[in-house]
């Protein structure tokens, strides 16, 4: 009777909730869990907000116009200010002259040289002339004027005979399409020449026919755990546990999963070949005992000076990333809730022990400076990378609503192609306006695919892209919060957001944007240029802001496009940059999302045959599976070393499937056959809350592996915060004197003024005064006034004096929830 009255109440607040509902707004058959406010756009924060400037908006516009600098000629006649003589609106000449470069008025100009006046007719110049390519495929001339004759009359042209003029102008549309290396970049020899197609023939169909294969034995390894392993009961808990619509639902039916295959004594056993259990043990107690006794010296109920020493000197030599193999995927993979239960307890005595030592007394500062230095650089920090896939990204949504309801959402955050757009939203905002927007009525800001078939496929024949820029300009500066930099987003959320962006000319090497690399690139721009797949959108050019406020061309205005062609995850630029050598990875790539197949499971998602000890499909299948695929990346490999695969719209293809695209933890939501089907269409609220719930049930089983990795990862960098030395009477936080003590300075001055400003010693000791002036490889300062990073022993771990300047300029602190006013000094 309870039961049935509390069901009756439910429905009928849903049905109230539901009438109280614009009429525009429909309530799906199944609302996975879902509210019905929900499905109401209305209630999404800032959902009629335009963003964007207009301003903004046409330098971007004159950006585009411009032409790029890679692609244009350089003659001794030409700069970079001018390209070539042009006629203005008020009817007078720029000449090329020469002025005073800086980095803003170069930018601009290389954007703004092209713009002229549309009304007047063309003139010609002596001084050069561009050609420039609307795609990568689809080359566009500038018509050139016949030049007068003596008396005023248009001169006439001969023209050759067919036969024997030769070819001009751009390439057929077949040529185009397929592409061709250049001269350089081919081999000579008549046999290449000779066999080149006939061995790319050859090897082509043996990859189709080994992917028919593939697929095959794909099938047969689902109809083997359908049949076989998911039936009677189990196969009930495991719609039940899908079914769950949070995190905690989700636990108590994993928790039933692990019961009813007897888990708990796998648990209980602390021996497993993944790891060393006699060490981690043996560490677990002597620690927990340190810990012990210096809190009764805490107390005054002991003396004694050695216990805390002593932990201080075991939390140094045991808290690193993957010690004795602790963080070994392999150890969540047995059960679907969990690990072993001395993992479990020595990550928890760990934390107690970092807690303890963050708070104690009987450390100073200096001691626990030196000490969580240390334990940062060892142990280093986590990130969540977002993969590409056009609409497959949008059960990024599911995955980062899975982390932030858990508060185990990274504060490094990285994304490429439609990932950066999830990226971008999620770096941006709060964690309390993230929650009021990832929900299905997000539905109603994507729009990029509202046009018909009639619309962009004249825009298609035409420039080569299906989408245009600067639409898709309006609609991105929504996500990304208007013209909001990298340096913005982070002052505002705490969030470092880096987005990858490849170059437009195939020589150049890839970027990853973020607020040390180009803290001051607009962060729509960048998502743009990371989405700018060849044939779906053309290269755009990446902006940045002024001081003034005003949008200028980035890097000289080169062109950008696509970042999952080369680095759809970028996990040594994380490393380099801020010391992340744990990932987070969703991967939805809807080319390689089949190829993810754990033959042995994987985090949170255990064999089910034979008690967890058999193999997907039975070893017969797992073997097969993992022969073909193995076959498949060779001879792929062997297309792009013999230098055999042609190049569609002028791009090396063979990076989408050779690259890095798993993490320490591989998050690869369900889909189905229907997203592919919809592929470069927008989202109904119905199918935007299947992809999101599908999200959280990918990522639910690798919480509680994350959640051990960031307790222990949070408290060091906690403890590294309040270790810093306060401010001395008239310092600026910030400042040069906040980070350089006097005699340091000293110093230095007194070093680079010895011959002039050359360095000094050897060549290991040796000062860079160019960029960064590096004190004993913890602070770096740049002398131009920023700070550019600091190095812990050859690893760039900026953050954390980032931080501090930030701190001192706004007198405020960044954190994920918002910013909170401080005091500062001076």
């Amino acid at each position: 009777m309870a039961e049935n009255a509390k069901a009756t109440k439910k429905a009928y607040a849903a049905g109230a909730a539901v009438a109280s509902l614009p009429p525009d707004v429909t309530i799906p058959a199944r609302s996975y869990g879902f509210s019905p406010e929900a499905f109401d756009w209305s209630r999404l924060p800032d959902v009629e907000t335009n963003f964007l400037r207009p301003e903004h908006l046409e330098a971007f516009i004159q950006a585009l116009a411009a032409p790029d600098p890679v692609q244009s000629p350089s003659t001794s006649s030409m700069n970079l200010h001018s390209p070539s003589l042009r006629h203005s609106s008020t009817g007078s000449f720029f000449p090329d002259t020469p002025t005073n470069d800086t980095p803003q008025s170069v930018a601009a100009a290389a954007a703004a040289s092209e713009m002229s006046n549309s009304s007047r007719p063309p003139v010609r110049s002596n001084s050069g002339m561009f050609i420039t390519a609307q795609s990568d495929w689809a080359p566009v001339y500038e018509k050139v004027l016949a030049s007068p004759g003596p008396n005023g009359t248009k001169r006439r042209r001969t023209r050759t005979p067919a036969k024997k003029r030769p070819r001009k102008g751009p390439r057929m549309p077949l040529e185009s399409l397929i592409g061709s290396r250049s001269k350089d970049e081919t081999r000579e020899g008549y046999l290449y020449s000779l066999l080149k197609w006939p061995f790319l023939l050859i090897v082509g169909a043996w990859i189709l026919g080994l992917s028919v294969a593939y697929l095959a034995t794909r099938f047969y390894i689902y109809l083997y755990e359908q049949g076989v392993a998911w039936r009677g009961k189990r196969e009930k808990l495991r719609r039940a546990m899908r079914a769950t619509g949070n995190y905690k639902e989700w636990v108590t039916a994993a928790k039933r999963m692990d019961e009813f295959f007897g888990n708990g004594k796998w648990k209980e056993e602390n021996e497993f070949a993944y790891y060393d259990s006699k060490t981690v043990r043996r560490v677990w107690d002597q620690m927990r005992r340190c810990r012990e006794r210096a809190e009764h010296v805490e107390r005054g109920s002991e003396e004694g000076e050695r216990a805390v020493e002593d932990l201080k000197g075991l939390i140094e030599a045991c808290v690193k990333n993957n010690f004795v193999g602790i963080e070994n995927p392999r150890l969540y993979s047995q059960t679907y809730y969990g690990t072993k239960n001395l993992v479990q307890n020595y990550v928890d005595e760990v934390e107690k022990s970092l807690k303890f030592l963050v708070e104690t007394k009987q450390l100073t500062k200096d001691e626990k400076r030196v000490m969580f230095k240390g334990i940062c650089a060892n142990y280093g920090r986590t990130a969540l990378c977002l993969s590409g896939g056009a609409t497959f990204a949008y059960y990024h949504f599911g995955v980062v609503k899975a982390l932030l309801e858990a508060d185990l959402l990274p504060d490094i955050i990285t994304g490429t192609s439609g990932g950066a757009l999830v990226a971008g939203l999620v770096a941006t905002r709060t964690n309390e306006e993230l929650k009021e927007l990832l929900v299905p009525s997000l539905a109603h800001r994507i729009t990029a695919c509202r046009e018909p078939i009639t619309v962009w496929f004249r825009r298609w024949w035409k420039t080569g892209a299906r989408f245009d820029s600067v639409d898709w300009a309006k609609q991105c500066a929504w996500w990304c919060r208007g013209s909001m930099t990298f340096r913005e987003a982070y002052e505002r959320t705490g969030r470092i957001l880096n987005v990858s962006c490849v170059p437009a000319d195939p020589h150049s090497p890839t970027i990853l944007c973020n607020y040390l690399t180009s803290p001051d690139c607009v962060i729509w721009s960048a998502v743009l240029a990371s989405a700018a797949v060849p044939g779906i959108l053309n290269p755009v050019v990446l902006m940045m802001k002024t001081r003034a406020g005003q949008l200028v061309p980035y890097s000289f205005g080169h062109k950008w496009k696509d970042g999952s062609l080369r680095t759809d995850i970028p996990i040594k630029a994380l490393n380099l940059h801020f010391n992340v050598n744990f990932t987070i990875v969703s991967q939805v790539n809807p080319h390689i999302n089949l190829f993810f197949f754990s033959s042995r499971g994987s985090v949170g998602q255990p064999v089910t045959h034979r008690k967890g000890r058999g193999w997907r499909g039975g070893y017969l299948g797992s073997a097969t599976e993992q022969y073909i695929k193995l076959d498949l990346t060779k001879w792929l490999r062997v297309l792009r070393q013999l230098e055999l695969l042609p190049r569609p719209l002028g791009q090396d293809w063979s990076q989408l499937w050779l690259q890095t695209f798993g993490g320490n933890v591989t998050i690869w939501p369900k889909s189905i056959t229907s997203d592919f089907i919809h592929i470069l269409s927008d989202p109904t609220p119905a199918r935007l809350a299947r992809m999101i719930h599908e999200g959280q049930q990918s990522a639910f089983p690798k919480l509680k592996f994350v959640a051990n990795r960031l307790k222990v990862e949070r408290l060091a960098e906690r403890g590294r915060r309040e270790s810093r030395s306060p401010l001395g009477a008239g310092e600026r936080r910030g400042s040069i004197e906040s980070i350089v003590s006097e005699e340091d300075l000293r110093g230095l001055l007194k070093n680079s003024a010895i011959g002039g400003g050359s360095t000094t010693g050897t060549e290991d000791e040796t000062t860079d005064f160019e960029g960064d002036v590096v004190i004993d490889g913890d602070e770096g300062v740049d002398v131009d006034g920023g700070i550019d990073g600091a190095l812990d022993g050859g690893i760039d771990y900026a953050l954390d004096d980032a931080k501090e300047r930030e701190e001192g300029e706004t007198g405020r602190v960044a954190t994920p929830a918002g910013l909170a006013v401080t005091e500062t000094d001076g």
